[in-house]
């Protein structure tokens, strides 16, 4: 009897593991983060021996797969740079780059030239150096063009006036705007020469006109003089034959 109650729950137990091994494909998943999925099955050995010489084996067996989603790139963040105090001409900048497990980022002051250039010229102008005040504004092109536009040309070592214009004219090359200038000369010469071209067309064609007109009077005059010359002879052919009536 005892024989017997061991082999049934020999076989229970034996049923069960085989149960639990049957699940050969198994899903997990989760709503938020990474989604793990695992498929297959996996493999465990069970052996079982009692005294009576019976042997029970169980073996089972399972594969997994696990699928994790895009690992996010670390963001790398700029240094923060402020620009100084109203006094100092000067502005702070940064930048960054990340990429996958990597992360740069840095930055520096840059000087205003501009800004620089401003308060040493109110400066000069505050210590009555007003020549110098406007030489200074005037080593920027805009300034530079601006004045002379004005008719109020920059000062040109200690010259003013007329005389700064012959010595910029002189040497030109020494102009902050000289490539400008450069563009703007040869872009008024090419108008001037299209304007000159013009020019010489129109007088070429007021120059023909009047000669036709000079021809139609001569030709006018020619016919008016063959007129005269045939009234003439009618004329005479008149006379002569008064003349020849009066003797008969």
């Amino acid at each position: 009897m005892i024989k017997y109650l061991l082999v049934l729950s020999v076989l229970l137990f034996t049923t069960t593991t085989l149960a639990d091994s049957t699940n050969d494909n198994n899903a997990q998943t989760n709503s938020s983060g990474s989604n793990t999925q695992i498929t297959g099955g996996y493999t465990s050995t069970t052996t079982n021996s009692y005294s009576g010489g019976q042997t029970n084996t169980t073996t089972s067996t399972t594969s997994s797969t696990t699928n994790g989603s895009d690992v996010p790139v670390n963001s790398a963040n700029s240094p923060s740079y402020s620009a100084m105090s109203q006094d100092v001409c000067s502005m702070g900048i940064s930048g960054s780059v990340s990429t996958l497990g990597f992360g740069v980022s840095g930055g520096k002051h840059v000087r205003d030239l501009n800004c620089e250039r401003i308060k040493l010229s109110k400066v000069l102008y505050d210590y009555g150096m007003k020549v110098a005040a406007v030489s200074l504004l005037c080593q920027d092109e805009r300034v530079f063009e601006a004045m002379l536009m004005a008719g109020t040309p920059c000062p040109f070592e200690g010259k003013i006036g007329s005389e700064a214009i012959s010595q910029w004219e002189k040497y030109d090359v020494e102009r902050p705007d000289y490539e400008e200038y450069v563009s703007k000369l040869k872009t008024r010469s090419r108008i001037d020469a299209e304007l000159e071209a013009i020019k010489l067309q129109k007088e070429q064609e007021e120059l023909a006109r009047k000669l036709a007109e000079e021809q139609a009077k001569l030709e006018t005059l020619k016919k008016q003089e063959e007129v005269d010359n045939i009234i003439i002879e009618t004329d005479l052919k008149t006379e002569e034959k008064k003349i020849i009536n009066v003797h008969n």
